[in-house]
């Protein structure tokens, strides 16, 4: 009798310390043009970490990279765009970026300088009835787990200019949120990558949960 009890107790033992799957992957988009798609190479897994510890989420520890015309692209509820340079979607590529952010899918774009000349034309291809707007300090997308009263974190200095987050609402949902002079993924880099201050990589990190947890719980 203490012999069972004493296999059961152990079995318990090693099913509770059994790792869990993954829920799910987030996603890097591997994009056409030539531009730098690929910068930021500790932004994704740093940012996917805080989600994991902050917001209990079961992310996939490395994020996965998809291009646009991969079926996988419709298995990640949250995509991811960086650069410096030169974006170009094909004609059947915007066809189904289209199909995946109507369906409910989520991209995230962030200009990590120079990228704006580029991204706004090629989401005109995807999205040509619609205009990226600049969303007030009062959508939920500043107010999930962490407050942002006063919009977007300023990470890094380019223009001068003050940080801005613009929206592409269709059917009245935000599928696409567009982080303008704000560098906010180079923010969720290894901390002492670009020397920020600990409140600055915090804030970085913090803005970009609530972009996850947006997109996860969003109608």
């Amino acid at each position: 009798m203490l012999k069972n009890v004493l296999l059961a107790f152990l079995l318990l033992l090693t099913t509770a310390a059994a790792p869990v799957a993954p829920s799910f992957r987030i996603a890097k988009l591997h994009y056409g043009g030539g531009g730098d798609w690929y910068a930021n190479k500790t932004s994704l897994p740093n940012l996917i970490q805080f989600c994991n510890q902050t917001l209990k989420t079961n992310i996939a520890p490395d994020e996965a990279v998809v291009e646009l015309d991969n079926p996988e692209l419709f298995t990640y509820p949250f995509v991811h765009m960086t650069g410096h340079g030169n974006v170009v979607f094909t004609d059947a590529e915007a066809k189904n970026l289209r199909r995946y952010l109507a369906g409910g899918g989520f991209l995230h774009i962030d200009d990590n300088y120079g990228l704006d000349k580029f991204i706004r034309p090629e989401m005109k291809k995807v999205f040509p009835e619609l205009e990226f707007v600049e969303l007030p300090f009062s959508h939920p997308i500043y107010h999930q787990k962490f407050d942002f009263p006063k919009g977007l974190p300023k990470v890094h200095e380019h223009e001068g200019k003050r940080p801005q987050g613009f929206g592409l609402l269709y059917k009245g949902r935000l599928v696409c949120f567009y982080t303008f002079e704000c560098d906010l993924g180079n923010g969720w880099e290894d901390a002492g990558t670009y020397e920020d201050p600990p409140a600055t990589h915090e804030a970085a990190l913090r803005m970009g949960a609530n972009l996850v947890a947006y997109a996860l719980t969003q109608d």
